[in-house]
């Protein structure tokens, strides 16, 4: 498709041409309409890579014998207009330019907009603008942050590639005597565009009493793959405590009554000496 875009050159100025007759509505209501100058095009065409300024041209067309005023946006991408509010006169066509900016660290693919116009009376009028964004299409992923607690585990996908990413994740864990947790691959709820970073959470309940645990997740998207590993050893601290308490209760107790014994031995006087003396 022949791109309708032109290099950004001169400073952005509106033009006005008279009309000989009223034309017909290129798009919009009846009454005033808006649509590419240049030629019949149903839409606004644009193809440039990430940091580029793409620029053309919006038509409003008055065959009215009374002046309009209309509002211009730029809607769905950055697009700046030459005017924000244009006062078209009476059987007269005023094209405004307008520059669409390709986001810096956009992923490659299409993206859509539209040029609008409205007056003073609510009438409103939309041309399409479809940009495609150029470059090479890469999936890259990472995990990062991987974190073991009480209930979950918690990590970070970070999309490094330029294209959106739907994960699936797959959960491995090995304890000392085998296997403790394996979860097969599953898609994530998430689109990751590129560039951005998510945190999320894992639930893992019923995890090891005791035991030395080693953890693995592996994340694929779009051909891409990443892993991330982590150990944690989980001890029930409570519990040892409360029987490192009862240890050293029933020591105690032990002790007290051993003392107690002894003591009672000391004090009470030997079968043997109270046999001792003359015999009658």
């Amino acid at each position: 498709m022949p791109s309708a875009v032109r290099a950004l050159g001169p400073p952005l100025l509106m033009t006005l041409t008279l009309l000989g007759a009223a034309s017909p509505a290129a798009a919009g209501p009846a009454g005033w309409s808006l649509a590419p100058a240049g030629g019949p095009r149903p839409s606004f065409y644009a193809e440039g890579a990430p940091g580029t300024a793409l620029q053309d041209t919006v038509a409003v067309t008055n065959p009215a014998r009374t002046p309009v005023t209309v509002r211009l946006r730029g809607t769905g991408l950055p697009v700046v207009l030459a005017r924000a509010t244009l006062t078209v006169p009476a059987r007269t066509r005023a094209e405004v330019p307008f520059t669409v900016t390709v986001p810096s660290g956009s992923a490659p693919g299409a993206r859509s907009g539209a040029i609008e116009a409205r007056d003073g009376t609510g009438r409103a009028a939309d041309v399409p603008v479809r940009l495609r964004i150029a470059g090479p299409r890469l999936a890259a992923l990472t995990v990062e942050h991987l974190a073991l607690h009480p209930d979950d585990i918690t990590y970070q996908l970070v999309n490094r590639g330029t294209t959106v990413l739907v994960p699936t994740l797959a959960v491995r864990a090995d304890g000392t005597f085998g296997r403790v947790l394996d979860r097969a691959p599953r898609p994530l709820p998430v689109r990751l565009a590129p560039g951005t970073r998510r945190t999320l959470r894992e639930p893992w309940h019923g995890r090891p009493f005791l035991d030395h645990v080693d953890v693995r997740l592996t994340v694929t998207a779009g051909g891409a793959r990443a892993t991330a590993d982590t150990a944690a050893t989980f001890v029930p601290w409570g519990t040892l405590g409360a029987l490192a308490g009862l240890a050293a209760t029933v020591a105690v107790t032990f002790l007290v009554r051993r003392r107690a014994r002894r003591t009672r031995e000391s004090e009470t006087p030997s079968r043997e000496a109270e046999l001792t003396g003359a015999v009658a």
